[in-house]
């Protein structure tokens, strides 16, 4: 038995290996498959079954792809209806891999399609479940994503999470491995360890919603207090997981074009596209076209992307360090976003050269901002409303990165104003996006909230956020 995590930390999101005699299971699996593929050859092995858990919101499957390219078996669990050719499995249906079994586990409540998959040892034993949304490591899935009938709310749907988890997998033994599809980090749930396995039987003790004498209405209360908004790119991302998707070959053969600066710029004007810079803040910070939207590649990318451009058929150029475009537009495709017609050849550096004007954001260090806080200055904090409540600068407002479009009306409209996030990297996409709706009397605090507290600013008493509501 081989079992394989493949984790991808950007979406905080877990696909799966499996091989026996030969015969190899993928689960989850992410929307470039070559490296599943490059693995099977290696082990001279058939990719035999493609195991989703559900229709994914936060990313594109290569579900598609990788059946196509293998002929693999596509398995989804009870009430899944897609428009592409798969196999709709009963629950407690069996699949016969090498040695290994893999038992279907109708677990509905994040979906109502979504399955667990429990694989049984060449003895039958049960070894490992797969949970997919259905159980993280210390959470359980959000019930307000499915593509529910409208009778259903997101309490119906909590209810039949609880009998899930109550009739299918606190049942099963402690020492059964668990494997999520996501961990800390992932918009779909709310409180997920930095862990990415775990055993069952840990997770009956610490997880809040697999405690042995919860009722159901207290489940249900729990679950779905504290639900913030999900993105909107998530039910498009549905959509494509249903419905198929463009090969990413020919995603990328479409996106990898270069761009002279002028052939750039008529592309940027004829199409509406977003001018998507991927380098890293300080390279943005210091020069980048006017109005263009920073994102950088070294951070959580491609949900920043999904939440704050929304629309995947967006068209994008991008701006990115020589070398990077296909990572950028492999990274975009993930989550939905297949509009990228090209890139800038020879980044800013040769769109300066022709003499197209840039634009700079200020950016001052936490020392700096130290000796200006002396007189009363506005201060806006775009980390997230938990991040501010455990601690924030006194007086500072609060602005979240993932609903900034609707605070721009509290930007003063001529006092200069500061910003800042945790380190850096959230304040330069803020400081973008505002700069593009023409706001640019704003200084950037290079190094964020951990250069605040280092440089001795005062702050408010320290909360944790465990206790927060």
């Amino acid at each position: 038995m081989n079992i394989e995590q493949i984790y991808t930390g950007c979406l905080a999101q877990g696909a799966y290996y499996i091989e026996s005699e030969g015969e190899v299971a993928i689960i989850d699996p992410l929307r470039e498959v070559k490296p599943y593929l490059e693995r099977a050859e290696r082990d001279n092995a058939k990719i035999k079954y493609i195991f989703e858990t559900h229709f994914h919101a936060d990313f594109v499957s290569g579900h598609v792809t990788l059946a196509k390219e293998t002929g693999a078996t596509i398995v989804y669990g009870p009430n899944a209806n897609p428009s592409y050719k798969v196999l709709v499995a009963e629950d407690e249906q069996e699949f016969q891999l090498g040695k290994l079994s893999f038992k279907v586990l109708h677990t509905p409540g994040h979906t109502m399609e979504s399955t667990t998959y429990l694989l049984k040892d060449e003895y039958g034993k049960d070894h490992a479940i797969f949970s997919g949304d259905t159980l993280f490591l210390g959470d359980v899935g959000r019930p307000d994503l499915a593509q529910k009938a409208a009778t259903m709310t997101q309490e119906d749907l909590a209810g039949l999470l609880y009998d899930s988890l109550r009739t299918k997998i606190m049942p099963l033994a402690d020492d059964v491995i668990v494997y999520p599809a996501h961990g800390a980090g992932s918009a779909c749930g709310k409180n997920m360890m930095k862990e990415t396995v775990d055993t069952l039987g840990n997770q009956k003790q610490m997880n809040y919603a697999l405690r042995a004498n919860m009722t159901k209405a207290e489940f249900v209360e729990e679950v779905t207090d504290g639900l913030l908004p999900p993105p909107q790119y998530f039910p498009l991302n549905v959509k494509m997981n249903k419905e198929g998707y463009d090969d990413i070959h020919d995603v990328i053969e479409r996106g990898d074009t270069a761009l002279s600066p002028n052939a750039f710029e008529a592309a940027a004007n004829e199409t509406g596209a977003v001018i998507l810079d991927v380098r890293h803040q300080d390279d943005f910070a210091k020069a980048h076209i006017p109005r263009s939207i920073f994102i950088g590649l070294k951070g959580s990318f491609a949900p920043w992307v999904g939440a704050l451009i929304a629309d995947v058929k967006q068209p994008i150029l991008l701006v990115a360090e020589k070398g990077k475009e296909e990572e950028a537009i492999t990274r975009l495709s993930r989550v939905g976003f297949d509009g990228t017609i090209g890139f800038l050849e020879g980044g800013v550096e040769a769109w300066s050269a022709t003499g197209k004007e840039t634009d700079t954001v200020k950016s001052i260090s936490a020392e700096v901002f130290k000796d200006t806080l002396k007189k009363e200055i506005p201060v806006f904090d775009v980390r997230k409303d938990s991040e501010f409540s455990a601690e924030h600068i006194e007086n500072a407002n609060l602005t979240p990165l993932d609903f900034l479009n609707n605070h721009l009306a509290e930007f003063p409209e001529k006092e200069t104003f500061y910003i800042h996030c945790a380190g850096g990297y959230r304040s330069m996409i803020a400081a973008s996006i505002l700069k593009s709706r023409g706001i640019h009397n704003l200084v950037d605090i290079a190094g964020g909230f951990a250069a605040i507290k280092k440089a001795g600013i005062p702050v408010t008493d320290f909360v944790c956020p465990t206790t927060l509501k």
